[in-house]
Order: structure tokens, then sequence, then C-alpha cells
């Protein structure tokens, strides 16, 4: 029963995740074009990731209540200092399921300004949001998660925000939208399974990669390789029905190797538990720029 559950709410975040950015279906497309696979059920998904506020009845506490329920184990955590952020990871309940990778800001450390708009929004938010939702209702999952918590924010508060931090900005506007999934790249064909060669790939398919801290951004262990392409800005409808262009999301592609003491297997022997498990911080602090308007205005 959670399993079919949890493959429906998977199911629809990607399905609204593909419709706001056409970078996945481009990438999908081209791998279909070079006849690296033949249709998306190839891809194994490496991890989804949210952004969330932490102030009361929201944030990391929250959010992953759901996930616990289908069976997704809370992992690692992260500290993020410079972006004033906090991250755990989860395993999943059986290994055809993505990791998942939720990030919460750290709200009491922002400025006072900041602080007040960010609650003129979340306070309207007065209990645990997931403690009213029936869990073994897919859809009623899928339209929380869809789902705005707070008013629509005015353009001159999500200004405001990203003047001081992009990450609150992008979460005011976006909720739980989907942040990005992420193309393990190691279990494609020769010439597409490092991200070295998948990266060459992209760019000579016209994607626009996030260079902060470089293209590849590499665990100190060297076992964890992860890019990402520049999100798409998006139209998007504000406070009084003002239209402004921001920040959407993106897609992420990671390479993990296989450990040492598994070197000497097969490769296709080779399974999820045989390769560099976890997540990293200075990986995953680059990813998140981009987000930011420092890597957008490449596209």
């Amino acid at each position: 029963m959670v399993n079919a559950v949890l493959d429906k709410v998977l199911n629809g975040l990607m399905t609204r995740y593909k419709e706001r950015v056409p970078d996945v279906a481009a990438v999908i497309n081209a791998l279909i074009k070079e006849k690296v696979i033949k249709d998306v059920a190839e891809i194994e998904n490496d991890h989804i990731a949210f952004r969330t506020i932490g102030v009361p009845h929201l944030g990391i506490q929250s959010l992953e209540k759901i996930f616990l329920y289908y069976g997704y184990r809370r992992m690692d955590h992260y500290f993020f200092p410079a972006k004033k952020l906090d991250a755990y990871w989860y395993a999943p309940p059986l290994p055809q399921y993505p990791r998942i990778f939720i990030s919460e800001l750290r709200v009491k450390e922002l400025s006072e300004n900041a602080q007040r708009i960010i609650h003129a929004y979340t306070d309207e938010v007065t209990a645990d949001p997931v403690d009213s939702i029936n869990l073994d209702d897919a859809a009623a999952v899928d339209t929380f998660l869809h789902s705005g918590l707070w008013s629509i924010p005015t353009v001159e508060d999500y200004e405001a925000l990203a003047a001081e931090t992009e990450y609150a900005a992008w979460v005011i506007y976006n909720r739980y939208y989907l942040n990005h999934f992420t193309v393990s790249v190691h279990n494609l064909k020769d010439g597409y399974n490092t991200l070295s060669d998948f990266n060459q790939f992209l760019e000579r398919n016209g994607f626009t990669m996030n260079d902060s801290g470089g293209k590849i951004k590499i665990s100190a262990d060297g076992n964890l390789l992860q890019s990402s392409t520049v999100a798409e800005m998006i139209d998007a409808t504000f406070a009084n029905g003002i239209a402004h262009r921001i920040s959407g999301s993106y897609v992420e592609f990671a390479e993990r190797k296989v450990l040492p003491q598994y070197s000497s297997l097969p490769s296709s022997e080779i399974k999820r538990e045989h390769r560099r498990e976890g997540f990293e911080a200075a990986n995953a602090d680059k990813i998140f720029e981009s987000t930011y308007a420092s890597q957008t205005g490449k596209r």
C-alpha cells in the first residue's frame, strides 16, 4: 500500500516538475537522439530536493513527515554557514526510489527586515499542515506539495528578500515545488557514464552549466561528482497580478564512484550499495547557486 502511494506521489512531483522545467524534456530528448537511452524509464533518479523555511509549523520537521511515513530514513545533517541553511538527506525504503534532500533556511539568523517579510507570509500557517493530510491519499499529498501555504508575495517583498538571500526569495514564491531532480550518469552507457563526458554531451547540446566552484563539483574523497544546469527563468505572477521573471528549477547530474573495497566487482554486479553514498556539503553549497542571479544571468 505504502509503496503504491509513494509511486503516485513521486510521479506527481515529476510530472509537474517536467511541466515547469523544459530542460528536463530537453535532456531526455537529447539522450534519446544520441541513442543513449530509448525512453525516460532508463534514467535512474539519484535524488530529488526540496527547499523549506525554518519557522514554526514548517521547515524540515514538517515536510520530512511525509517521506518518513513512506519508509524513508533521515541520514546525515549538513550545515551551510554562508547561506544560513541546514539540510538532511533521506535514504529510500527500496533502492529503486530516489534519495531525498531537504534544506531549511535559518530564518532567525537573517536581518530583522528579512525576518519580518518572511513571517508576514508564513505566520498565516498556524499549525503543521502535514498533520492534517491523509498520507495514504496520494492525491491529497500531491495537492499539498503543489499548493501555496501562504499568500502570493509582492514583487517588492520578493526582491527585498533576494537582495539578502536568494534562497529565501525562491522559497517564498515557489513554496514546495520540486527544486531539482538528478540524473545518475554512472549507469549510462560508455561515453556518457562519467560526469566529464556527460557535461560535454550537455554543452554540445546547448545547455548552460552552473560553473560556481567549477562545472564539476567534487567531494573531498573524490567519489561524488556533481554538476547542474542553470535554472531557467520563468514568468511569475505576484500579488495584484504583477508579472515578473524569476528563477525556476534546474536539473542536476551525479556520478557516484564505486567504493575501493568493491573495485574488483564486474560492472554487471555493481549495485547502488557498492557506490559512494550520501552527499557533500561543499558540493551542495555550489549546486544551490543554480537558481542564483550570478548563474541565471548566463542563460
